[in-house]
């Protein structure tokens, strides 16, 4: 048994060499089992297996997808049960700690995930009981628990990032008062709490959204019925516009919450996906409306009760064909898992897609002469998980998609499958992305570096590239991405850039500026405004930074508008100024607009 010992850590380092370097994966070896108390030669089959599930997966996704990770672990664990011929007994503990990691994600029932985890641990525990092995079980409820978890840290980072523009938003409209602005303080400390708590909280973020447009225009319309009369065009122009971008921004925002919303039904009818790029390409001819929004979502809403309602007859019919046959655990589970999906509202299409299989493998050999009802199930579930991880891949899926049909053609008819070719397809559109991800990584750190070379300005631009460069900084941790996360990934990266590149000019600008401002800068500046004083007593300015938007333009303009740069980038907001025969007033409001008076002393 030593001899064998011995030469079990080399088995791994055979087989994931092409992956990670042998060195690098023997030193894991090492230091993983040197803290459990013995060495790669002394190391015995569960010792290995631990460190295989845990350091050594851990490592490899580094760099290579999670989805890509596992295969090749499990992989070497099959290898080494028939190398050793052994099998771990069924664990109590394992299960325990198994269905205590599952109460994390009690408050997400409506995820697919979790349902399935629920009828899992549900039927672990009656084969425990039936002195079953539930070592198989346990290790797709762990796979569940990893699945999740990605997930929820996904949530979290694009709660973080909604939470930090709640809060720019609540600083530019408390000023306002009421109930509606005491509403919003309460739900940000609320999303603040549970973001502490590595919770989401969905509805609450979605109404913080509502609040905020409500309160933005009805800023806007405040500013315009502040402004004197000669600035009320020009600015009542501004403001327009500034409204219309609002209304464009919550009905895309609209759009998107209705798109996660119904992400289940939108993969099972592409007649529906091809209504939502219709109403995402309209552009400025036919501009998106919150009309056309919730009209949409009625007709979400009334599809999704027609296809739950097809669902659940469709598990009845199941239910009938596979009750004749003795069912394994797999089985079982997803029967438990789509009635439980179904149960609360949410399609069960991978798991009815998956028992159909295993019907059609029973009825197309009903004496297990081909595939069992249980060996049909596993196969097309491994479709399913290549057609899942297809989606998040680039180009993988359409690439997949004859292959895959003509698979589960096949598994229909009850006939075995070789699946490595569709894995091998896979694996090489695994490794674009993985290159891709590493120079997404590579442009998130090179924004954050630039950022703090000009964080130090106090403008509107540079604290929204401060908040992205947050949010850049919270996706570079995370681990495989879901296409879903890589998007956003990708459209933070190019937000970024755009601000960066802004930043850097008014650096710049305000480097010009400060060289040459000082005492006897400003009492030129000054001594330029006084031009002309006698013949226009009073004078108002309205500035957007360095822009004019109303008031009179000539030589002393240029002056005024450096003027007020400087002071936004000191962080300055109000002004007071005094010359031999002027009095100079310059206040910023919540929405960054400057107010520039002068009057005779």
């Amino acid at each position: 048994m030593a001899a064998m010992n011995a030469s079990l850590h080399q088995l791994p380092v055979k087989m994931l060499g092409d992956l990670i370097s042998p060195r690098a994966l023997e030193r894991i070896l090492q230091d993983a089992a040197a803290e459990r108390g013995t060495t790669p030669d002394r190391m015995d089959v569960r010792t290995l297996e631990s460190i295989l599930k845990r350091e050594v997966f851990k490592r490899l996704q580094l760099s290579v997808p999670a989805t890509l990770a596992k295969r090749r672990v499990s992989e070497v664990l099959e290898e080494l049960s028939q190398v050793t011929q052994e099998r771990l007994p069924a664990n109590d503990a394992a299960l325990d700690e198994l269905e205590e990691q599952a109460r994390r994600f009690a408050l997400y029932f409506d995820w697919p995930e979790t349902q399935r985890l629920r009828g899992l641990l549900g039927v672990a525990r009656q084969e425990q009981e039936g002195g079953q092995d539930t070592a198989a079980l346990v290790q797709e409820g762990q796979d569940l628990i990893a699945q999740m978890d990605r997930r929820l840290q996904e949530g979290l980072v694009v709660q973080a990032q909604d939470l930090a523009e709640l809060r720019a938003v609540f600083t530019r409209v408390q000023g306002l008062g009421g109930r509606e602005v005491r509403r919003l303080d309460t739900l940000i400390g609320q999303i603040d709490e549970a973001q502490t708590q590595s919770t989401l909280l969905p509805g609450e973020v979605d109404r913080a959204r509502t609040l905020t447009y409500n309160l933005r225009k009805q800023l806007e319309s405040s500013v315009v019925e502040g402004l004197g009369s000669g600035a009320r065009s020009a600015e009542g122009t501004q403001a327009q516009a500034r409204v219309l971008e609002l209304e464009r921004e919550h009905v895309r925002q609209a759009l998107d919450t209705a798109e996660r919303e119904f992400a289940p039904l939108l993969l099972v009818r592409p007649d529906l996906r091809e209504q939502l790029a219709t109403l995402r390409g309209g552009g400025e001819q036919q501009p998106l409306t919150a009309q056309a929004v919730e009209g949409w979502c009625e007709t979400l809403r009334a599809v999704l009760a027609e296809v739950l309602s097809e669902q659940r007859a469709e598990l009845s019919a199941l239910e009938s064909d596979l009750s004749g046959h003795l069912a394994g655990a797999g089985v079982r589970v997803s029967l438990d898992a789509a009635r439980h999906l179904l149960d609360g509202g949410t399609l069960a299409s991978d798991d009815l897609r998956a028992l159909s299989t295993a019907r059609g493998a029973l009825q197309a050999s009903p004496d297990g002469a081909a595939l069992s009802g249980e060996a049909g199930l596993n196969a097309g579930r491994e479709l399913l998980e290549i057609e899942r991880t297809a989606r998040d891949l680039p180009g993988a899926a359409a690439e997949l998609a004859p292959l895959l049909l003509m698979a589960q053609a096949a598994l229909s008819n009850g006939q075995a499958l070789d699946l490595d070719p569709l894995w091998a397809v896979l694996e090489r559109h695994m490794g674009v992305a993985a290159q891709e991800r590493e120079g997404f990584d590579a442009r998130a750190d090179g924004i954050v570096a630039q950022y703090d070379a000009v964080r130090g300005l106090a403008g509107e631009t540079t604290q929204r590239l401060g908040r992205l460069a947050d949010t850049l900084r919270a996706q570079r941790r995370l681990g495989p991405m879901s296409a879903a996360a890589r998007a956003r990934y990708a459209q933070t990266l190019a937000d970024a850039e755009t601000l960066l590149a802004e930043a850097q000019a008014e650096y710049r600008a305000a480097q010009e500026v400060t060289a040459t401002f000082g005492d006897d800068a400003l009492s030129g500046l000054l001594g330029v405004f006084e031009l002309d004083a006698a013949e226009q007593p009073a004078e108002v300015w309205t500035l957007q930074g360095c822009m004019l938007l109303s008031g009179p333009y000539d030589e002393g303009t240029v002056p005024l508008t450096n003027l007020i740069t400087v002071a936004e980038d000191m962080g300055v907001t109000e002004l007071t100024m005094h010359s031999a025969r002027h009095r100079w007033e310059a206040q910023q409001d919540a929405e960054g607009l400057w107010r520039v008076t002068r009057t005779q002393r």
